[in-house]
């Protein structure tokens, strides 16, 4: 391999090393200026849109999520990486095609393992991480607060007892 296709390559392998995730898409007739919008939209959640070569992607493919991500490769691909949580990048990417029609997604890996555009899709309608946690937290502190109101109602009630024996002793 040449030296500067070895140079694209190293810069291709580091991204996806670094990266959390990696997201395939066909950008097909995006021009450039949609192109940066998308840019600026998954900068926000620590993403980043990068136009790659089929050829050179094949060759970290096998790594990535197996032999179905090199067979997916064809079209004009852009990988899609980064260190934020996956289902608000795959979010972004949906509503962005939602509203612009480009670009379209192939595939992706996550964590090694292989995504379908079916499971990209399924990422975008998950609640995020900090969604799940508030579910989780309120799931496990409603038993708590219940028993809580519970004692709280019965030294009420005793009180109550306690009040009323004191009223009668008083009458009496």
């Amino acid at each position: 391999m040449r030296p500067e296709k070895e140079a694209m390559l190293n810069e291709i392998r580091d991204r996806v090393e670094d990266s959390v995730f990696v997201i395939m898409t066909d950008y097909g007739s995006m021009n450039v200026e949609t192109a940066q919008e998308l840019r600026g939209k998954l900068r926000e959640v620590d993403a980043e849109f990068h136009v790659v070569k089929n050829r050179l992607f094949a060759h970290l493919a096998e790594d990535l999520g197996g032999p179905e991500l090199k067979g997916g490769l064809g079209g004009r691909s852009a990988m899609v990486t980064g260190t934020g949580e996956v289902t608000d990048v795959a979010r972004v990417l949906r509503d962005f095609i939602k509203d612009k029609e480009v670009p379209t997604l192939k595939m992706g890996a996550l964590e090694g393992a292989f995504l379908s555009e079916g499971d990209l899709k399924a990422l975008a309608d998950m609640p995020s991480k900090d969604e799940m946690r508030a579910k989780l937290l309120g799931t496990l502190q409603a038993p708590m607060s219940q028993t809580v109101g519970v004692l709280n109602q019965k030294l009420s009630s005793l009180l109550y007892v306690l009040k009323a024996v004191e009223a009668k002793k008083a009458e009496g």
